[in-house]
């Protein structure tokens, strides 16, 4: 069996099976990396929000204990 020269002239057994890479998959920035990207951002932009929820409930909540503290 001969050997292959290279990744792009294969020859022998396996020969042209493997598939070519883009630059950007070849730097691990494939599709599947950009759909991580969006997950994670969703789920931050979620976290951001709860935050920001809870910090406004306690605001409210200090706001209201100082009304009845001027009263």
């Amino acid at each position: 069996m001969t050997v292959s020269k290279n990744i792009n002239n294969p020859v022998g057994m396996g020969g042209g099976k493997r598939k070519k890479l883009s630059r950007a998959e070849r730097q691990n920035n494939g599709p599947h990396r950009n759909l991580d990207r969006k997950a994670a951002a969703d789920q931050k932009a979620e976290l951001v929000r709860k935050m920001r929820e809870k910090a406004g409930a306690a605001e409210g909540a200090k706001q209201a204990g100082d009304d009845t503290a001027q009263s």
